[in-house]
Order: C-alpha cells, then structure tokens, then sequence
C-alpha cells in the first residue's frame, strides 16, 4: 500500500495567489490544476495542494517546508522573495547547524526554513514536523509509527541530543525518514513554544480502494481525533486527508458534482461506494 503523500497548506482564499507566487519564484515549478475551491502545485518536484479554506484555520510554524538551496545566490534570493510582506523567526545567518540558514514566514502565513547546504535526493524541499511542548519527546516515537504504516518506508538520518543536555534518556534531536517516495524531516525542541500542529497545514493520502482508504483512517487516526470529509489528527496532532483517488474525477462531473458534494459533506471517513452511487 505505498501511496503517493503530499503537503496540504490552509489559506484564508489566497490559495490561487500563493501558487502563482510559489511557482513563479521556485525553479523548475508549475501549476497543476487550479478551481475555486484547490490550486495544486509542483515545487522543485514536491507537490503541494492549496485550499481555499477561509479564516478557520492557518499554517502553523509547527510544521514548515525546509528548502536545500545548494548556494549562496539562490538562499539570499529565496530569502529575499519570501520575507516581503512576511517576517523572520531567524534571519538569515551562520548558526550552528549550517553556515547560512534562515527560518521565516511569507507573507500568506506560510512557514519555511531555508538552508544553504545542497541534498542528494531530486526532492529539494521537504516537509518539516516541529515537536515541541508535550511534543518534544514522543519524535522518535511518532517518526517510527509513520514508517510502520506506510510501506516502503525508512528512517534515513537520526541525531540524538548531546550528552551535555542532560535529559534522563536519550532524545532525538534531528531525523530524516521517508514514506514511500517522500522525505520528511522531524526535529524536536526543548523549548516552551506558543504553537502546534494544525489543520492549516496537513498531508494528503490519495487512496484507490475502500480497503486503503480504511487501512490509513484507522492506523492514523488510532488514539488521536476523527473529523469530516476524510480529515483526522493523529495522536501528535498532525493533521491528514484519507480521500480518494478518484474525487477529482467524480466532482468534475456536471451530472454528478452536486450530489457527491452532498454525499461527502456527511461523512467522516469517506465511503467510496457511496460515492458512486451519489
């Protein structure tokens, strides 16, 4: 069941707007589909998916998308673009980790780190899970459940905290895993934080059977929150969308739109039959 995970991000109706912007400013980047309700992206080979969701919810800096530039003139351009009109957590400098990085907000509300170091993956931008608080020491836990559920699934890098710190056992400071074909990234922070994970933003699970569908809603969403039209939150907080694969194609149907619609909006955990049968 190795399935295709990409990042959702919430905006207050700018979803249209921040595409442009996105695929306009990252290389190599480009519109997929655009109606007025979603704008699905590609960034540098990441797909995203922008919702027009309204003023409910907002991105959170729990969870940022963290971008390997590979040289000096691309993370202060990168760095340039994405702060007007928004603000830096950390501007741009040498900091332990990395002779040139910067955390910041855009001007959509929508956070990314920006490192000057290069990877060897075509993926160049990487979703970034941030446990902090009552977070900090269940990453090592959340990161081994994900790569349990989904196949084909690994824990590539991992960096436990320096004996200095002096936590009663072992924390893992840094990791890099990958679900499937994507890379993510996870860091833990002692600190008191005023945030956490949202639905502004969240990772969507397209799915072609019943079966699928049913295999993530419960492993996912085991011991955390079930919600309407295919969302949960994990018992991290992180927030998913189980949907499946073939809702694009049932809502771009005139004859079928409005009734799909309806069927979906009484669900929680979506029901493909029922669907069809709309």
């Amino acid at each position: 069941m190795q399935k295709p995970i990409y990042s959702c991000i919430w905006y207050n109706h700018q979803a249209t707007e921040a595409a442009d912007f996105y695929t306009n400013l990252f290389p190599n980047s480009h519109i997929l589909q655009q109606n007025p309700m979603v704008s699905s992206f590609e960034l540098m080979g990441t797909k995203f998916m922008g919702l027009n969701g309204g003023p409910r919810y907002k991105p959170s800096p729990a969870l940022s998308y963290y971008v390997y530039c590979g040289s000096e003139q691309e993370i202060e351009r990168l760095y340039s673009a994405l702060l007007e009109g928004g603000n830096a957590v950390m501007p741009l400098g040498e900091y332990d980790w990395s002779k040139k990085y910067a955390w910041l907000c855009d001007k959509f509300g929508v956070y990314w780190q920006l490192d000057i170091q290069a990877i060897e993956a075509s993926q160049k931008i990487v979703p970034t899970l941030l446990f902090a608080n009552d977070k900090f020491p269940r990453l090592q836990e959340a990161v081994n459940q994900y790569v349990q559920i989904f196949n084909n699934s690994t824990i590539k890098i991992e960096s436990l905290y320096p004996a200095h710190f002096n936590f009663p056992e072992e924390r893992v400071m840094f990791c890099q895993y990958q679900l499937g074909s994507i890379l993510f990234n996870a860091i833990s922070s002692p600190n008191a934080h005023d945030f956490d994970f949202s639905p502004g933003n969240s990772f969507v699970v397209e799915c072609d059977t019943q079966e699928e569908i049913d295999f993530y809603w419960e492993n996912l969403g085991k011991n955390g929150r079930y919600n309407q039209c295919g969302w949960l939150a994990d018992q991290y907080g992180v927030s998913w969308q189980i949907v499946p694969s073939i809702l694009p194609k049932l809502m771009s149907d005139p004859a079928k739109s409005k009734n799909v619609v309806q069927a979906f909006m009484k669900m929680q955990k979506f029901d493909i039959q029922t669907l069809l049968d709309a």
